[in-house]
């Protein structure tokens, strides 16, 4: 297992009485389904809180050139250094672009106004390569706009942390969308610049063509809602996975990349016969709940953000708090089991 930076562990003595605390049950309002196809998404409602005001996210600041991420030489560590005035949002997940392979973050955090190079854990989802890509630079990376598409490979980066889990799951993504190989017309699949390459396969001419319908159909469900921090969603019915965050504008900045990530997902998943019904309210509300009365398993973080892990029978639930921000949480991941 590869040594993971930016991360210190806390022992576990006081850490279920803290999680009473901190953690109450899940109590937004939640409404739909909103249902394209196989995907349903539910969006969770609820008052922002302090954590997440005026973040940018990482896509936004590399995007503006504010933030760079830097190739190390190592594949489980890279260097992150903010130019700007403004604190930045990075979600475990983000997957960034370029440098000698691509690479996914591994944790939550808050990268500090002018914040100098810090280290930063990473997985490599693109097995193979070790050299730069085209026009792209080896010394640093390009982009951060996707995210990672499959409830599997959440977990082999944030629950197993496994390198070798990470590629087979990188693998059978590849595979359940069907990149990584001559499309039907006879064009080849962009994945095939470099056919190990999560992020590739992502942008892929068919996977967006597809995804795009997805995004399309439910891209505008939170036109209108300023109370929206979160959405849960179903994948052929069944609960996956849920994000919410510390406010309704974080929430919007990241939502775009988390429902093309959730495309991506229902995407790998279709299958020909007509998905199930998703299930209900009261179902979704107390799959959540249960999230936050799982039992704390553990507490990481940098000097900024920490990060609670919670298990329950049916629930992973990660937990990131901003100490800046009165320690409010600043984001929540439940991934179903």
């Amino acid at each position: 297992m590869p040594k993971l930076k930016l991360l210190r562990r806390s022992s576990l003595p006081g850490l279920v009485l803290l999680a009473s605390i901190m953690a109450p049950a899940a109590d937004f309002r939640i409404s739909g389904p909103y249902t394209y196809n196989n995907l349903s998404i539910f969006l969770l409602h609820g008052q922002s809180g302090e954590g997440g005001r005026k973040l940018l996210t990482l896509q936004e600041a590399m995007d503006q050139k504010k933030v760079v991420v830097f190739e190390t030489g190592h594949v489980n560590e890279l260097s992150i250094e903010n130019q700007s005035s403004q604190d930045v949002f990075v979600q475990a997940g983000d997957i960034v672009k370029g440098g000698r392979q691509d690479r996914v973050l591994v944790t939550d955090l808050v990268l500090p106004a002018h914040s100098g190079k810090l280290p930063i854990a990473a997985f490599c989802v693109e097995h193979g390569r070790w050299t730069k890509r085209g026009n792209e630079q080896a010394e640093q990376f390009s982009a951060s706009n996707r995210a990672l598409p499959a409830k599997s490979l959440k977990l082999a980066v944030r629950d197993e942390k496994s390198q070798a889990k990470v590629w087979a799951e990188v693998e059978s993504t590849q595979s359940r969308l069907g990149t990584g190989h001559a499309s039907s017309d006879g064009i080849m699949s962009a994945s095939l610049a470099s056919p190990t390459s999560m992020q590739l396969s992502l942008e892929d001419r068919k996977v967006v063509e597809q995804t795009g319908n997805y995004v399309q159909n439910l891209g505008k469900i939170i036109d209108g809602r300023n109370d929206v921090v979160g959405y849960a969603y179903t994948i052929n019915g069944k609960l996956n996975s849920a994000e919410v965050y510390a406010s309704n504008d974080l929430f919007r900045r990241m939502w775009p990349k988390m429902l093309q990530a959730s495309a991506a997902e229902a995407l790998a998943e279709r299958r020909a016969e007509k998905a199930a019904a998703p299930p209900t309210v009261a179902v979704v509300k107390e799959a959540l709940a249960s999230g936050d009365r799982g039992r704390v398993v553990s507490k990481e973080g940098a000097d900024r953000v920490s990060v609670m892990k919670k298990d329950s029978d049916t629930m992973i639930l990660f937990e990131a708090r901003d100490k800046k921000a009165a320690d409010e949480y600043i984001h929540k991941s439940y991934i179903v089991k």
